[in-house]
């Protein structure tokens, strides 16, 4: 079937080029040999939450412990971290809470995802094995790291809240507060470390859907065959 033309589309652009203009304001489309995963509205969110996120961290690691006290010299000094990590804090969090909305909907888990809660689950899904031909656009791996960012968000958000204004909370909740914040960055650090492998060394070609915004036919039809079969409108095969 033509592709109809597209505002920005010229006779010297390739389909790579019709792919990306198509991939500004649209997303679960045909664009030439491509498929439009996300739209530049939903990239901007998600790099948006990735650098302040990393903000945050390489702000906070030398407030949090003299070891990395070398990287305080990376943004003016101690004291500059100590005023910039809170503020990159609240945009992380603010942004987070765009994601949660914006891909809210998306995200609810059915029996098949609840399937990845279990070990088991788990070390198929980072072994790269068990796929499944009803796998739809975010598979139960991609939905659980959504409602373990958010929580991990509000975790963070909530403790760094007590920690910025002590003197607003009994010595209890403060030193609570600490405890969680640690552990919430922790764990979040470490998950978005397993974020970032499985979207460049695990399955190639992921990468590009939060860059271009796009995906090969190939690619969806391997990790997501339900969602390629809907895009497309082909069978179960093919």
């Amino acid at each position: 079937m033509r592709e109809p033309a597209l505002s920005g589309q010229t006779s010297q652009t390739g389909l790579g080029d019709v792919a990306v203009v198509r991939a500004r304001q649209s997303e679960d489309v045909l664009a030439g040999g491509e498929i439009v995963r996300h739209r530049l509205s939903s990239r901007v969110i998600h790099w948006t939450v990735a650098v302040f996120f990393f903000l945050a961290l390489l702000t906070g690691l030398p407030i949090w412990t003299p070891i990395f006290g070398w990287m305080a010299s990376l943004f003016g000094g101690l004291s500059v971290c100590r005023w910039l990590h809170p503020w990159s804090g609240v945009v992380f969090a603010a942004s987070a809470l765009v994601m949660f909305v914006h891909w809210f909907s998306e995200m609810h888990l059915t029996g098949k995802d609840r399937e990845f809660l279990t070990p088991g689950g788990m070390l198929r899904y980072f072994r790269y094995q068990g796929e499944d031909s009803e796998v739809g656009k975010y598979n139960g791996g991609q939905k659980l790291l959504f409602w373990a960012a958010g929580l991990g968000a509000l975790g963070l958000l909530l403790s760094g809240i007590v920690i910025w204004f002590p003197e607003l909370f009994g010595q209890g909740l403060r030193e609570l507060s600490y405890v969680v914040h640690d552990i919430a960055f922790i764990l979040f650090f470490a998950m978005i470390i397993g974020h970032i492998y499985l979207g460049t060394a695990a399955e190639p070609g992921t990468f590009g859907s939060m860059t271009r915004g796009t995906v090969t036919k190939e690619w969806a039809r391997l990790h997501h065959p339900k969602w390629y079969r809907e895009v497309t409108g082909n069978g179960r095969g093919r």
